[in-house]
């Protein structure tokens, strides 16, 4: 078989036979010998250098971080999340593609919540084992508008990061605390106790009588 003539031959027929692939040789042979359909077979067998250059593609950083980011996107839910007082039964479908807030925020202590949201109802299946079977309508909630806020455990922990001013709850009202300083002090001031001849334990911010000279000075006499 002479090759120069089935070469320029194959490659009117099948120009995805080109001189740099390994393989051309077999190809020539195989479009001499069944025609275009040869062709046709080698070109879907064989990836060309355009489908491995798409596999090795890497995503731009921006396409990536546009994807992430916090926004409304549709999300499969479980019914049983949604309505986790009804396990007794059996939902077809079990869970629902609902619009609700995903994605990354730019701090790890803010997370993606809705701002915005409306109800959608459903029909769903429900089934009960061994027994009939009907359709229901089900309410759902989806997210029109989402935005980054601070976590609410960050948040709390923040807001109380003061240690309390007494470890019982019934002295409590008797203390108010600097939130920025965490520094405590007596509601009742010093001089308005002196006013109804009572004297302000700073310690315990109890108001007692002024205390004789053999009695001790944290006394704890009500008023």
């Amino acid at each position: 078989m002479q090759w120069a003539p089935l070469r320029q031959a194959a490659l009117g027929k099948c120009p995805v036979c080109r001189p740099d692939y390994m393989i051309c040789r077999q190809r020539v042979i195989t479009v001499a010998v069944h025609g275009t359909a040869g062709c046709e077979r080698f070109s879907r067998a064989a990836p060309t250098h355009e489908k491995e250059r798409k596999h090795t593609e890497v995503v731009p950083f921006i396409n990536v971080y546009e994807r992430s980011m916090c926004k409304v996107r549709e999300t499969l839910v479980d019914i049983y999340q949604e309505y986790p007082d009804e396990v007794e039964y059996i939902f077809k479908p079990s869970c629902l593609p609902l619009m609700r807030c995903a994605g990354c925020c730019s701090d790890e202590n803010f997370e993606c919540v809705p701002t915005e949201w409306y109800n959608v109802t459903m029909q769903i299946l429900r089934m009960k084992p061994h027994m009939s079977q009907l359709y229901v309508e089900k309410t759902f909630q989806q997210h029109s508008r989402c935005e980054c806020r601070q976590k609410k455990e960050i948040k709390g922990k923040q807001e109380n990061h003061c240690e309390p001013c007494t470890e019982t709850e019934r002295r409590k009202h008797l203390f108010v605390q600097d939130p920025q300083t965490c520094k405590c002090s007596c509601k009742n001031t010093d001089s308005r106790c002196k006013t109804k001849q009572l004297e302000l334990n700073e310690r315990t911010c109890r108001r007692g009588k002024k205390p004789r000279a053999d009695q001790a000075v944290c006394s704890p006499l009500f008023c």
